[in-house]
């Protein structure tokens, strides 16, 4: 029996160039389903906007009015008067989409005296500024 000679070389670069393909079809599938992760996220925290519309100082504790000018409902979950963590009733404060609310956070302030006042949503957008008590 005769045997017919075999090139291997052939054989070798197929296996190569299937290879090449699987790993870079692989690491495009990782690649984009990172980007689609990233971006939602982004998207959500893009669309998440609230602006203050007033600042009342009354018998300890601040109110703020709050109105939610973005894309989607957002949720405080901090506030913070002079970079110190403050609580805040109602302690599960929600606005939907174009609504406003006041939120009423407790801290004994003096009069005459400005405040750094930065509050928090549970996505993370800050929303920061300085306000000044009324003088007595």
């Amino acid at each position: 029996m005769k045997r017919l000679p075999l090139n291997r070389r052939g054989i070798s670069s197929v296996l190569s160039n299937l290879l090449l393909m699987v790993i870079a079809v692989a690491t495009m599938s990782i690649a984009a389903t990172t980007t689609y992760f990233i971006t939602g996220s982004l998207r959500e925290n893009m669309s998440e906007r609230f602006i203050v519309e007033d600042v009342w100082f009354g018998n300890g504790e601040i109110s703020i009015s709050l109105r939610n000018v973005g894309k989607i409902p957002i949720k405080v979950s901090a506030v913070y008067v002079n970079q110190t963590t403050q609580s805040f009733t109602p302690s599960d404060f929600e606005l939907e989409v174009s609504k406003n609310g006041w939120l009423n956070v407790t801290y004994n302030w003096d009069s005459g005296i400005t405040y750094h006042i930065n509050t928090v949503t549970s996505r993370g957008t800050k929303l920061a500024d300085c306000y000044r008590s009324p003088p007595t």
